[in-house]
């Protein structure tokens, strides 16, 4: 029997545009505004199918607040690769864990081309005044956040060089500018790190030289540091060259080799340390900052990449796996020396963790992590409940409601809120027993459900997503 979350990996959903979402229970009429959400719309094409969750093409979804309403839309992210796949009923780009069928001449031609995808599904930012939907290779597609519409691919006046991205660009308090990473695969290889401010082209501001990259999906920053943890899974930018196998497929486990953290000056881009510890792999960042002499990063950590292959679709399929749990890990690298501590600050599964960055970011008197995880008592091979962690009282609180399956957690601060969790968290949920999806709106401090408005068709499992305000 299949699980019932694999409606979120099979089902895709028809382009619709709703003015107002059906509703129930209390939407708070201070939301003004947009909630913006990416992710894969489509894990098949004509009779092939994608093989991993990170796989796809891009879908947009749109839900839009004022007055107590809710209204909602949808729409495929207008791509080359959406566009080539929907003229000739095939993928035709290679994705995460995916490889179109392809003449050795092909794959060759395609490293040294222009041809990898734009299915840019993995997150949405507002950056230099554009709205850009997100990948993982450099090539990041506008579109319009009324109609979400896709302009094109956005091509900035000086492009940064290198082949894969992450999809977490990292922001300045007030938005002025942001910060990314961007791994340059040559006969030694380079993450680099620049800075993109309105107005202006993307501005190189450190490098560091490595034999093997890592697959890093995101990377920390402090109030005067960034942060780049290679994780040993790695690859030889040669084994790249005839991309024999799908993208992620290259790269290998290398425990042995451990992790390590390279730091570098946010201003001048000076490498001020590389520290090094035990093996272990992380999807995302979530905080960093300095006190007492230290570095503090804290991530969702796991003990080794597993994490990769349990996202296979046919692994989730198979109602006896279980998922490896990613938790809170906070990891301490001395500012004067070089042994690297860390401590678990919670045992709960974590995932696609979220805080109130726009306020805490870079902060160290931040308290709430929120995130999607695993219910204990009714484990599943995916994600069933959200957690909210409170690191200082070392205690959690959850969401959980059997058959439903929500995506992350997204944090909305109330007008004049002085508490931390002071405001509401909103995550789009799948709901398989009726066969449909609904935002979510749950009371932060409680984790009580408010209210939620629903979508008359299933969402697929999305990444990540973004609130933007009226003002």
């Amino acid at each position: 029997m299949a699980p019932q979350f694999e409606l979120g990996f099979t089902q895709t959903g028809q382009e619709i545009t709703l003015d107002q979402l059906p509703s129930y229970g209390q939407i708070p009429p201070w939301l003004s505004g947009t909630l913006l959400r990416n992710g894969p719309g489509a894990l098949q094409v004509g009779q092939q199918k994608y093989r991993h969750w990170f796989d796809g093409l891009a879908m947009l979804h749109k839900f839009s607040f004022q007055a107590g309403q809710v209204s909602y839309a949808n729409k495929f992210l207008d791509c080359q690769a959406y566009r080539q796949a929907q003229a000739t009923g095939k993928i035709t780009y290679s994705e995460f864990a995916t490889d179109p069928c392809r003449s050795l001449f092909q794959r060759v031609f395609a490293v040294f081309s222009p041809h990898i995808t734009d299915s840019a599904k993995v997150n949405v930012a507002r950056l230099a005044g554009r709205f850009l939907a997100l990948g993982e290779t450099p090539l990041q597609v506008e579109f319009d956040p009324a109609t979400l519409a896709a302009v094109g691919v956005y091509h900035y006046e000086k492009q940064p060089i290198g082949q894969i991205t992450t999809a977490h660009p990292q922001f300045e308090p007030d938005h002025s500018a942001a910060y990314n990473l961007i791994t340059r695969f040559s006969r030694v290889s380079q993450y680099r790190l620049y800075r993109l401010a309105a107005g202006s082209s993307p501005r190189l501001i450190g490098a560091v030289p490595t034999g093997e990259p890592a697959y890093m999906h995101s990377f920390g920053m402090s109030q005067n540091y960034f942060i780049v943890a290679e994780f040993p899974l790695v690859v030889n930018p040669l084994s790249l060259l005839f991309w024999l196998k799908p993208f992620i497929e290259n790269f290998q486990w290398k425990p042995r080799q451990g992790t390590r953290f390279y730091v570098l000056d946010r201003h001048t881009g000076e490498l001020m340390g590389r520290y090094e510890s035990e093996a272990f792999f992380a999807f995302h960042h979530i905080n960093a900052f300095e006190q007492d002499g230290e570095l503090m990063v804290d991530l969702a950590a796991y003990p080794d990449a597993s994490i990769i292959e349990a996202f296979y679709l046919k692994r989730l399929q198979d109602t006896a796996s279980r998922l490896p749990f990613g938790q809170l890990r906070r990891y301490r690298l001395p500012l004067k020396g070089s042994k690297v501590t860390y401590e678990t600050l919670s045992d709960e599964c974590l995932e696609l963790p979220r805080f109130d960055d726009d306020r805490f970011n870079t902060r160290g008197d931040y308290r709430f992590v929120y995130g999607m995880s695993v219910n204990r008592n009714c484990p599943e091979s995916f994600y069933n409940q959200l957690v909210k962690i409170d690191i200082e009282g070392r205690c959690s609180a959850c969401w959980y409601q059997e058959g439903c399956y929500p995506g992350e957690p997204i944090f909305v601060r109330a007008p004049g809120a002085v508490a931390e969790d002071g405001g509401v968290i909103l995550s789009v949920v799948l709901d398989a027993v009726r066969g449909n999806s609904f935002l979510l709106i749950l009371d932060a401090p409680s984790m009580a459900e408010l209210g939620r408005a629903e979508v008359p068709q299933s969402i697929l499992h999305g990444y990540h997503g973004q609130y933007f305000a009226a003002s």
